[in-house]
C-alpha cells in the first residue's frame, strides 16, 4: 500500500473518531443535566457570593428540572474550592462559582499552585458583580468615609476594620483604602462576613469591608451605616450612597463571581450551561432581587469572560504588588 494511501486513511480515522467523540459530547449535552448538578463556592454560607450564587442556582434548579447545589468550601483565598473542583470529575456534574480574588489575587500570592483559573479551568460566564462597600455601626457616631479617616488619623492604628481572609477582594480593597487615604488603621481577618458583622455589631470592631448581600439586613435595620461603595458611579438603586472615588479619586472595586468547568470539561457541556445561565440572569425576577442586594448582571459569553479576567488581572497587580503579597516566580 502507497504511503500517501496510508496517510489518507490514518487522517479519515483520526477525523472518524473525532467526528463520535464530538457526537457522544453533543448528545451528552442535550440531555444535559439529568442529575443534581454541584456549583462549589469558595465564600463561606452568607458570605456575599454565597447568597447570589444561591439566587442563580435556584433559576438554574428551576430551568433544569435538576437540583443545582451550592456546597461550601472557604478558605486559603479560594485555593480549598478551586482544588476541590479542579480535581472533580469533567462530566460538567461538578461546577466552579470562582471570585474575583481567585482570579486577580491567587495567581500572584500562591505562584506554584497547581491550577491556573484561566489557564486550566473552562469558562462559562459570570454570575454577578457587585460593589465593595465600607461600612461601620451607627453606634460609631461617623456618617462618612472622610469621616473614618479622620477618626483613624486621630487614633493611628486604634481604628480596627474587619475583612475577609487574606487575599480576598474585601482585604485588597482596604489595603487600597488605607494606602491611598494615608490614614493608619489595623486590618483584622475574619474567615465569614456573619462573624465579621457579629464583631462589628458588637463594637469589636470599628468597620467592615465587604459586599452588601452579606449585612443587608444590618443595613436595612438601621444598625450598619454604608458610608461608601466601591462602584465607578453612584448606583441608582442607592442614590444618597457616594462612592469611594468621591473621596479618592480613581478609587474602584467591584467583587464578582463566574462559572466555570473543571478542567476538561467537554465543551459542548460548558457552552449549554452558559446559554443557559445567560436565561436566566436575563428573568426580571432575578435582576430585581440581585438589585436589592446591589449586584448587577452582567451576562458574557465564555471568551468575552476569558478577556475581562485578563484585564481584571492586570488592574489589581500593582494594588497586590504594593503591599507586598505577590510571590516571585521563578
Amino acid at each position: 500500500m502507497k504511503v500517501g494511501t496510508c496517510l489518507s486513511m490514518a487522517t479519515a480515522l483520526a477525523l472518524a473518531l473525532l467526528a463520535g467523540t464530538l457526537s457522544v459530547s453533543d448528545a451528552r449535552a442535550q440531555v444535559y443535566p439529568s442529575g443534581p448538578v454541584k456549583i462549589i463556592m469558595p465564600a463561606g454560607a452568607g458570605n456575599g457570593p454565597d447568597v447570589i450564587g444561591r439566587i442563580a442556582a435556584d433559576h438554574l434548579s428551576r430551568l433544569w428540572g435538576q437540583q443545582a447545589v451550592v456546597i461550601n468550601h472557604p478558605g486559603a483565598g479560594g485555593a480549598i474550592a478551586i482544588r476541590v473542583a479542579g480535581n472533580a470529575p469533567r462530566d460538567g456534574y461538578t461546577l466552579l462559582q470562582a471570585l474575583s480574588s481567585g482570579f486577580v489575587a491567587l495567581p500572584e500570592v500562591q505562584a506554584t499552585f497547581p491550577f491556573d483559573l484561566v489557564r486550566d479551568f473552562v469558562p462559562i460566564g459570570l454570575v454577578g458583580e457587585q460593589p465593595m462597600l465600607i461600612a461601620a455601626p451607627t453606634s460609631l457616631g461617623i456618617n462618612s468615609l472622610p469621616d473614618l479617616f479622620a477618626l483613624a488619623k486621630k487614633r493611628p492604628g486604634g481604628i480596627n476594620v474587619a475583612v475577609l481572609s487574606r487575599g480576598g477582594l474585601p482585604h485588597l480593597t482596604a489595603e487600597w483604602l488605607r494606602t491611598a487615604s494615608g490614614a493608619d488603621m489595623t486590618l483584622v481577618h475574619y474567615p465569614s462576613a456573619p462573624q465579621a458583622l457579629t464583631d462589628a455589631l458588637a463594637g469589636r470592631v470599628d468597620a467592615m469591608v465587604e459586599s452588601l448581600p452579606a449585612v443587608a439586613g444590618a443595613v436595612t435595620g438601621g444598625s450598619l451605616k454604608v458610608l461608601a461603595l466601591g462602584s465607578p458611579e453612584r448606583l441608582s438603586d442607592f442614590p444618597g450612597v457616594p462612592t469611594v472615588a468621591e473621596t479618592l479619586p480613581g478609587f474602584r472595586s467591584m467583587g464578582w463571581s463566574a462559572l466555570m468547568a473543571p478542567p476538561g470539561t467537554p465543551e459542548p457541556i460548558a457552552r449549554k450551561v452558559s446559554d443557559d445561565l445567560r436565561t436566566v440572569l436575563a428573568r426580571p425576577e432575578l435582576q430585581q432581587r440581585y438589585r436589592e442586594l446591589a449586584t448587577y448582571v452582567r451576562p458574557m459569553t465564555p471568551v468575552e469572560l476569558l478577556t475581562f479576567a485578563r484585564n481584571e488581572q492586570q488592574r489589581w497587580k500593582p494594588v497586590i504588588a504594593r503591599i507586598g503579597m505577590a510571590q516571585k516566580r521563578d
